[in-house]
């Protein structure tokens, strides 16, 4: 069935409708969406549709795991708060509130012969925690860590050998930048469960998740990981646990000490958790971290100490400019982190009372008090933040939610048993899988496109060598390579099941990701796509005809769907090199000018006489307006906005005439 709701439905969901619909419970959801167009309109684009009362009479007529499936199907973004509240409802809330690591227990729990392992995660260091943990259990003398890397691994298997007749406590910190000595550790840890050490002994290691990590050592150690604080409210909260009493009240000018000190945590808090809007958060992802808050509150206590009015240019400078800006590579991030530095280090920061750190009252510089009661006032802050407090349009949320979603996906297919039992095979569970991937190939094999002919294009287009057609040829080669590789391991995928080939693991792997919908690697080599099986079938047909159509005729399109292209990059530098030989200029010499059409596509019927019609690109993170030509904020769950023709014109120092113009 067509999508009734092509205006505002993403072919994307109505694909997961279509699914759904095959279903014993779900029969007549498609046919609900033809009915009631405009009560699912107002569904799906409720702010909370996990809670919204579902259109007709599937608000009745559905518990709350068939409601999380039409949740899944139409709102990937709200998943994971329908899992939590689905999760408190059957089992409680204690198993979705992350339990704080008693590492005292651990030990209590471990013997001599048992490693500790840190698994660790970003943004997280345990290295603090097991010092006050020596302290506090009077091993600090008998405390000696060590930090892998080359040159480190004598020193390492000596201070392992002196800790099991002393009784140390070894710490070995990051495990997977030494993993050419993890085989003699694997033997160390190996010979500790024969020798009888010192009772006190204890051995400490942590290491990032490495596949090349020895298994043995994971089976007999103790695993312990703490996920890095989630949220603004989080982050604050482990930042004031930081600072220590001591600190809070060294300065000599304590109250604007204590405001400033609370507007570098927020602007810290901000910039951790401003990358999970992905790119539209940052344009390259920065490890800020601990130290970087740390020498930040060193300088701020310093220069309040020593100036008698705050150096408010250099405070900045120093803390966005250089501490945290030496992380900082691209200008525009950098000139995010300034707006960011300029709207919370100002003199209405420490003048003002209750000065806004955020367009939403929530957020700001809470009344001066001890240290406890900025804690309470942290406590008291909402535990998921609104966008707006990032600065961020609404919909900035829905494309990491979106991302988080697909994570628990592919973590629970992952899952999944691999292999269908003899009890579970016969008619009454339905379909085998080797009986559902033989269905899902003989599909795509029948809508996948036959290769076009390139022999044939290349004696056409003999005559004319222009850049172009070079580009064309090289496109047909790539995507006849493709559906040769696709069309091939189909059909040995169908003899691998019926038991006339052997079962490679090439093979075994397009088996899987077939039965889960997804494109095999095997195919994805030819260009990057992010698109379930299905819709990728549908894009690839598309791809092909616009290169069938252009060999057919040998004429360039009108418009050309740069998506389209396995090597846009290529295609774009032709066109230049058209350019440059029509008007015998260099190539080096020539950019681009982008002239946004006013017309429809219909009325484009000519190429224009410099450059190329480029159409189907989209717009992430605004809106655009077609009566004034220009951008604007996205509707409510518009992630992407079609954007209409651009006209890529190549033009003659463009960058140079920009510059002039700024002079004048």
């Amino acid at each position: 069935m067509e999508n009734p709701c092509s205006s505002w439905l993403a072919e994307s969901n109505w694909d997961n409708v279509t699914e759904l619909d095959k279903l014993a419970n779900f029969h007549g959801l498609m046919a609900s969406f033809e009915q009631y167009p405009r009560d699912w309109n107002l569904w799906y684009t409720s702010a909370g549709p996990e809670t919204a009362q579902l259109p007709g009479e599937w608000e009745n007529g559905c518990n709350e795991l068939q409601r999380m499936l039409i949740v899944r199907s139409l709102r990937q973004d709200r998943v994971a708060f329908c899992v939590a509240a689905f999760i408190i409802n059957n089992l409680g809330s204690r198993f979705v509130e992350p339990p704080v690591l008693d590492m005292k227990a651990v030990v209590e729990d471990s013997t001599t012969k048992t490693p500790l392992i840190f698994v660790l995660s970003p943004g997280v260091d345990p290295t603090g925690a097991l010092l006050q943990l020596a302290e506090a259990s009077g091993m600090s003398r008998k405390f000696h860590a060590l930090s892998l890397g080359q040159g480190q691994a004598p020193i390492a298997t000596r201070m392992i050998k002196e800790g099991v007749k002393s009784g140390h406590w070894v710490f070995l910190a990051n495990c997977h930048l030494c993993l050419s000595w993890m085989p003699q550790l694997d033997k160390l840890v190996e010979q500790l469960q024969v020798e009888e050490p010192h009772p006190d002994f204890r051995l400490w290691l942590s290491s990032s998740p490495h596949p090349d990590f020895p298994i043995a050592i994971l089976q007999a150690g103790i695993k312990m990981t703490t996920e890095p604080p989630r949220g603004v409210k989080s982050n604050m909260k482990r930042l004031y646990q930081l600072v220590t009493e001591a600190q809070f009240t060294r300065c000599a000018r304590p109250v604007l000490y204590r405001k400033l000190l609370f507007a570098l945590c927020f602007f810290h808090s901000i910039l951790l958790e401003r990358k999970k809007f992905l790119q539209l958060g940052w344009n390259i992802i920065y490890g800020f971290n601990d130290s970087d808050f740390e020498v930040s509150e060193s300088l701020m206590s310093l220069y309040l100490d020593e100036y008698e009015e705050i150096p408010w240019d250099a405070l900045k400078y120093l803390i966005a400019g250089v501490n945290y800006g030496g992380h900082v590579t691209d200008d525009f991030d950098r000139r995010l982190l300034t707006t960011y530095i300029n709207d919370y280090f100002c003199e209405a920061a420490v003048a003002a009372p209750f000065f806004k750190l955020s367009s939403l009252s929530t957020y700001y510089i809470p009344r001066d008090g001890p240290q406890s009661s900025y804690r309470e006032y942290i406590s008291l802050l909402p535990a998921t933040e609104h966008p707006e407090v990032f600065g961020q349009h609404p919909n900035a949320d829905i494309a990491s939610q979106i991302a988080e979603a697909r994570t628990l996906f592919d973590t629970l297919l992952s899952l999944q048993p691999q292999v269908t039992s003899g009890a579970t095979a016969g008619a009454a569970a339905g379909p085998t899988r080797e009986n559902k991937v033989l269905e899902l190939a003989a599909d795509v094999l029948q809508k996948i496109p036959g290769l076009i002919d390139y022999e044939g294009t290349r004696v056409l287009l003999a005559d004319d060598p222009s850049p172009l057609n070079v580009v064309l040829l090289q496109e047909i080669q790539r995507y006849n390579a493709l559906l040769h590789t696709i069309r091939s391991s189909l059909i040995e995928l169908e003899k691998g099941i019926k038991g006339l080939v052997v079962m490679s693991s090439s093979l075994e792997e397009t088996f899987h990701c077939i039965f889960d919908a997804r494109v095999p690697p095997l195919w994805v080599k030819a260009y990057p796509s992010l698109k379930p099986l299905a819709s990728w079938t549908r894009d690839l047909c598309q791809r092909v005809e616009q290169f069938a159509r252009w060999a057919e005729t040998a004429h360039p399109p009108t418009l050309f769907w740069l998506s389209g292209f396995t090597f846009p990059t290529g295609f774009l530098t032709a066109v230049l090199q058209s350019s440059a030989r029509q008007h015998s200029v260099s190539v080096d010499t020539l950019s681009w000018e982008f002239i946004v059409a006013t017309v429809d596509d219909n009325n484009l019927l000519f190429p224009p006489k410099d450059g190329v019609f480029i159409r189907g690109l989209y717009l992430e993170g605004a809106g655009w307006d077609k009566k004034n030509s220009c951008l604007v904020e996205a509707k409510p769950m518009q992630l992407v906005c079609p954007i209409p023709t651009i006209h890529f014109k190549p033009v003659e120092n463009r960058k140079k005439i920009a510059k002039s113009k700024t002079k004048k």
